[in-house]
């Protein structure tokens, strides 16, 4: 061998040496690529292969299969997605390095040239792998050991909370620390700003995976004792502490649907989407968050996606057909005025799944409100209205051409309108228009809520000038557009009562009665035109209804009792001891109480002692239930003061109440509680009438 051969050799094992001191240590190498955290553990498999370095540049090509595992050697990808080339047949035996075992070793370049030194510099110097061990060394245990270098001592690897393509929100735990996840890079490169080298420089901060697995493990108890708000508090911090965790908008996610924020909800699903697109569970979630808000062709999209990655549930494919279907068939009836049908498919439809869906809401507003049903169709509107607006925008369903968006606003503006709100309903359907310009429904809707406004307005000022046959003309013109409105039935009825037309005062309240059962106005104006009919018993029967709507109101109260004495006086009935309100009646004598109790109606008899306590407790309820029920006759006896009266009624425990009706006993009750007492007297109050 010449001089310049045996050079050559000597330098070629001085580069070995620092090549092998960069080298990644094997099994740190096997951690680097695990995958998904949460996805089963696998091991990269050791790709046998070797590599043909260009002569010209030095670069690595794509693997082919080699001879090199028969001589134990095993070569594969460094962390940049280069090929990493353990060995080569091509090199000849014929050189030892000192304390590493037998090598077989070739200066010769990987391409069979046999150029001189020069050739192999350039070659080393053109080529990126500055790390890279030189091509052929096999050492007989199968790894490149480290000479100069003593080896890292060994670090703890924690249990470290998983996140990536599945099992969202469930604490999934992989071994060995590493944050690396193969598709949603809870700590990826691309986040950190650094070149993918190891597990050691992949994670975000020193700690970071230790107070995530902690931070999303308290967020996933919390949420398991369905504490959502406490439980996004936690995921807030796993968020901030890996933003590009698909894992962590998941499980923040799971929460907003909890706390019903649906809008910042849909925003964080897809925003997990975003980051791993390749995610089953997260298209799954996105899927169903989309089918409750009523988002059929984005819901359908991804449940195909989730089906697609093997994560789609049969039932949910089930329930969002059910839901299209349902829905199509309510706004098919809505076409046809089939508003019965309408309000039982939408049902159907929101029982699905489409909870939240504010199309569907609306589509059952609108049908209850044809249906004379407005207390029901105002309740399902303030549902529809605490959800976010901006997710109508979202939904591709249209209504006779109405975009959903338009759809709302006009559902809104007709429950106004048909509760008075007049200037609401204007503005309402302006902006069914603004959003929806083209679309003759809205036009006319709009023209008609003006129209009623106007009307309305117009009544009011005459009716307040006194031109009471003018302003019933003005508000049955504003009928002639809102055939259904309660308001204008009851402002006419008003018009009538002025003119002392009391039969039609009643029909127009009747009117306003059927579509708004609980109309209290309607319902004082119809009590009213039936004392002045002397119709005492459907008058009386309107006053109990309104006493018990309005407890407090002793204009009411003192109606009723009127009312009452009135009916009693048709039908002959005695009523010289009927009083209204006052105080309960104080009784000392046994013949002042079998006086009072023998006189026709009902007697309710309150057997106290000032000093028991738990008389002291319940005496401002009697004294409050007297001025209730003024039909009644309370009376009240203290049994220390007069004990010959308690002893002729067999009285020995406070407090007794005793009902009496035309003289007979009908009712006793010892130390009752409150309700109990109120429902009897209240029961036997309405019982007289």
């Amino acid at each position: 061998m010449s001089e310049a051969d045996r050079m050559r050799l000597r330098a070629a094992a001085l580069a070995l040496d620092g090549g092998v001191r960069d080298k990644p240590d094997a099994k740190a190498d096997v951690f680097a690529d695990i995958g998904s955290p949460v996805s089963p553990l696998r091991a990269r498999a050791n790709v046998m292969t070797s590599s043909s370095s260009s002569s010209s540049s030095g670069s690595a090509k794509s693997p082919a299969p080699s001879n090199a595992g028969a001589m134990g050697v095993a070569g594969g990808r460094s962390h940049s997605g280069e090929l990493v080339a353990e060995s080569n047949p091509l090199r000849p035996p014929g050189h030892r390095r000192c304390g590493s075992g037998p090598l077989i070793f070739s200066g010769g370049r990987s391409s069979g040239a046999s150029g001189g030194g020069g050739g192999d510099r350039g070659s080393t110097a053109s080529s990126p792998m500055t790390n890279a061990l030189p091509s052929g060394n096999i050492c007989p245990s199968g790894r490149v050991p480290v000479v100069a270098a003593a080896p890292p001592p060994p670090r703890s690897r924690p249990d470290v909370l998983g996140s990536g393509t599945g099992n969202y929100g469930h604490g999934s735990i992989v071994r060995g620390g590493s944050m690396t996840p193969g598709r949603s890079s809870i700590d990826s490169p691309s986040y950190l700003g650094q070149s993918p080298r190891s597990p050691a420089t992949s994670q975000a901060a020193p700690g970071s995976s230790g107070n995530l697995q902690e931070v999303t493990r308290a967020g996933n108890e919390w949420y398991k004792k369905g504490n959502y708000a406490e439980a996004l508090r936690h995921y807030d911090r796993a968020v901030a502490l890996c933003p590009e965790s698909a894992a962590s908008r998941g499980n923040r996610a799971s929460a907003l649907i909890g706390l019903g924020r649906l809008a910042d909800a849909l925003r964080e699903c897809e925003e997990a989407v975003r980051l791993d697109p390749a995610s089953g569970r997260a298209h799954s979630r996105l899927a169903g968050l989309c089918l409750r808000l009523g988002m059929i062709a984005k819901a359908r999209r991804h449940f195909r996606q989730a089906g697609h990655l093997h994560q789609s549930d049969p039932s949910e494919w089930e329930n969002l057909q059910e839901v299209e279907v349902h829905q199509g068939k309510s706004i098919d009836a809505r076409k046809v005025g089939d508003w019965k049908s309408a309000l039982r498919e939408a049902d159907a439809a929101i029982a699905a799944g489409a909870d939240s869906s504010q199309l569907l809401l609306a589509l059952r507003s609108e049908a209850l409100l044809r249906l004379h049903k407005l207390d029901e169709a105002c309740s399902t509107l303030a549902s529809l209205l605490k959800l976010d607006s901006v997710l109508l925008s979202l939904i591709a369903a249209t209504i006779s051409g109405m975009l959903a968006e338009s759809y709302v606003c006009i559902v809104r503006a007709q429950v106004d309108v048909a509760l008075g709100r007049f200037d609401a309903a204007v503005e309402e359907a302006e902006n069914a228009r603004l959003i929806d310009p083209g679309n003759a429904e809205i036009r006319m809707i709009l023209n008609n809520v003006k129209l009623v406004a106007k009307a309305r307005a117009q009544g009011n000022e005459l009716f307040k000038a006194a031109k009471y046959s003018d302003a019933s003309i003005a508000y049955s013109e504003g009928l002639k557009y809102e055939p259904s409105n309660p308001v204008l039935y009851c402002n006419r009825a008003a018009c009538w009562g002025k003119l002392e037309r009391w039969e039609k005062a009643v029909d127009d309240c009747n009117e306003a009665l059927r579509i708004q059962p609980n109309y209290t106005k309607a319902l004082l104006r119809r009590a009213s035109s039936y004392a002045k009919l002397e119709r005492w018993a459907d008058c009386v029967r309107d006053y109990e209804v309104l006493r018990k709507e309005l407890p407090a109101d002793t204009e009411v109260a003192e109606a009723l009792f009127h009312a009452q004495v009135a009916l009693k006086t048709s039908r002959g009935e005695d009523v010289s001891n009927m009083k209204f309100g006052g105080e309960v009646e104080m009784v000392t004598t046994v013949e002042q109480l079998r006086a009072a109790i023998g006189s026709p109606g009902v007697s309710v008899v309150y057997f106290m002692s000032a000093m028991n306590q738990q008389c002291m407790q319940i005496t401002p309820s009697v004294d409050s239930l007297c001025r209730e029920c003024p039909s009644l006759n309370f009376l009240k006896v203290n049994v220390e003061d007069s004990p010959m009266v308690a002893k002729a009624e067999n009285v020995r425990i406070v407090p007794t109440f005793k009902i009496y009706k035309d003289g007979l006993r009908v009712k006793e009750m010892i130390c009752p509680n409150l309700h109990v007492l109120r429902y009897s007297v209240r029961h036997y109050a309405v019982s007289s009438s």
